[in-house]
């Protein structure tokens, strides 16, 4: 059995709001730097040099790559053999997004009341996901996500019968109603199965998983490999004023569903996508 501090908990998760709202992750990183080189337009490249110079003054200025901070999105994957204490674990995750806000003057961008709309004034409460594995480590992702391309988020409860050729129309339909409201080029998240909350859960899982990394199931890495490439063929491009790169990747899960439906979610990122992962 480990025991854990709460207030690690606090610590880890403040200096895991900064950090995934200053710095790209690697694969990240070399997926802008590789799509400025395989660029076709001359203006998309020139949108696309400006996006990675706009990345390398964020990280040697120490301010932030964009100013919508995000709603801090949170998934704790727990070890059925960790014990916490000092504490609520989850009032300890939320002091750590509010310090990280706070100390690291991120933009609060979080009401209190969906509909009344008062700021809380420090970007809590966050959105926390939590999951039990095996062992005694917790491994954390943080993920800020910015409403611009998450207000052009969908989700489709398709027929059986649509089929995979009815999975993809979807995915194509909602990368192009999002067109440049999203910021591309954008990075596509997408859950495939389960029940409606399920399958929108995915989605926002598979934004977290390095874009370099395919699917494992062939027919899914597949499917991830050719709607990058009709994403990239709609012509949407950087910023949404033309060229070949509209997407950097299409990650997709799956999961068991009813013999009744065909749940598909599409949770859209920006260019931005940013998440930190830690395991203690």
């Amino acid at each position: 059995m480990k025991t854990i501090n709460v207030t690690q908990i606090t610590k880890t998760i403040k200096e895991m709001c900064i950090e995934a709202n200053h710095y790209l992750t690697p694969d990240m990183r070399n997926a802008l730097k590789n799509a400025v080189d395989n660029e076709k337009t001359p203006l998309g490249k020139q949108i696309l040099n400006q996006l990675e110079e706009n990345l390398k003054i964020a990280g040697e200025d120490n301010i932030p790559i964009c100013q919508d901070t995000g709603m801090a999105v949170i998934f704790m994957e727990i070890g059925q053999d960790v014990h916490f204490e000092g504490g609520s674990l989850e009032d300890a995750i939320n002091e750590g997004v509010r310090q990280g806000y706070t100390d690291g003057f991120l933009r609060k961008s979080v009401v209190k009341d969906p509909l009344i709309r008062e700021n809380t004034n420090d970007n809590t409460p966050a959105i926390i996901h939590y999951g039990i594995t095996l062992g005694e480590t917790v491994k954390i992702t943080v993920a800020p996500k910015g409403f611009g391309s998450e207000n052009m988020s969908r989700v489709f409860m398709l027929k059986p019968a649509d089929g995979i050729d009815g999975v993809k129309n979807a995915i194509l339909t909602a990368v192009k109603d999002a067109g440049p409201n999203a910021c591309p080029p954008m990075v596509v998240g997408v859950g495939i199965g389960g029940t409606f909350e399920k399958c929108a859960l995915m989605a926002k899982k598979a934004l977290t998983r390095p874009i370099d990394e395919h699917s494992n199931i062939p027919y899914i890495m597949e499917m991830e490999q050719e709607l990058l490439d009709k994403i990239n063929h709609t012509g949407i491009g950087p910023g949404g004023l033309g060229g070949t790169t509209t997407a950097l990747a299409v990650n997709i899960n799956t999961y068991p569903t009813h013999i009744a439906g065909l749940p598909v979610a599409v949770n859209i990122c920006c260019h931005v996508n940013r998440h930190a992962v830690r395991t203690l």
